[in-house]
């Protein structure tokens, strides 16, 4: 089989040398959200020639506490982003957790994303990619750049070259992630990789029965991301943070992703005119 570094996600590229977006909240609160958020940022990023895919999650099963809110469930929070992709015209990637959900998934979504506790899974990856749909696997934070290589690896051995690797920081310490950003150009060996700013300033489990987080640095380690040679960003926004139902510490306001998204399209556009 040959192997290329670049994919697609719908219409979106990736690895080719054009900026591309991840975006949305982190999890399908309503729908009347996700498709606020899908229209704004696909206006936006239109206007900018960022490539956009919107994404939001129909079940969160990684939570902190076991009373928290996992979302709308499978059935319906794909009928939810069927209808977002359908209404704002935009391509949608969601998460699966368990190899019960991928066909279903795989018949609505364009990509499927594996979370990072799940990345070494080979049931679950295998599964994902014989659907044929792209496929995002999130580096572990127990996880060597170099060992992802294998991830990538049991999917394409199903026939299917439509892989992504994305960045989310390392465990270092209790509570605390680190970004060591030479784990990106590591990681570009196997697919192109995604830099996801809003988990990396995540601190699970830190305020007990939620995770906490630093969203004011997420922008200052997008930007380092581009210059590190990053192919897209990965980033969970919400209209109103403090009230997400989660990752309500980590989440950029939807108000400033202009900002944020006008700044790492100069750095990343300067970095590919001077490359090191």
């Amino acid at each position: 089989m040959t192997r290329t570094n670049h994919c697609r996600i719908g219409s979106v590229s990736f690895g080719t040398g054009q900026l591309s977006l991840i975006a949305g909240p982190c999890v399908a609160e309503s729908l009347e959200l996700c498709l606020e958020i899908a229209d704004t940022l696909g206006r936006l990023c239109a206007d900018l020639g960022i490539g956009y895919v919107f994404k939001a999650s129909f079940d969160k099963a990684n939570r902190s506490s076991g009373g928290a809110y996992r979302g709308p469930g499978l059935e319906t929070g794909l009928k939810w982003l069927a209808e977002v992709a359908k209404s704002a015209d935009v391509a949608i990637l969601s998460d699966v957790h368990e190899v019960d959900q991928v066909a279903a998934a795989g018949e609505i979504l364009d990509c499927l994303q594996i979370p990072a506790f799940l990345c070494r899974q080979s049931d679950l990856l295998t599964a994902a990619g014989r659907t044929g749909r792209t496929v995002n696997i999130k580096k572990g934070q127990f996880m060597a750049p170099w060992d992802m290589g294998g991830a990538v690896e049991k999917v394409r051995s199903t026939g299917n070259n439509h892989v992504l690797l994305t960045e989310r920081g390392t465990t270092f310490g209790y509570n605390r992630l680190i970004t060591d950003f030479r784990g990106i150009t590591e990681m570009r060996k196997f697919a192109p990789v995604v830099f996801d700013a809003t988990h990396s300033v995540q601190k699970p489990g830190a305020l007990g029965g939620a995770s906490g987080g630093r969203r004011e640095y997420a922008p200052l380690l997008a930007g380092a991301a581009m210059a590190a040679g990053a192919d897209a960003l990965f980033i969970e926004t919400h209209t109103d943070p403090g009230s997400a139902k989660s990752d309500a510490a980590s989440q950029i306001p939807l108000e400033q992703m202009p900002a944020v998204l006008n700044r790492c399209l100069a750095v990343f556009g300067a970095a590919r005119d001077n490359p090191i």
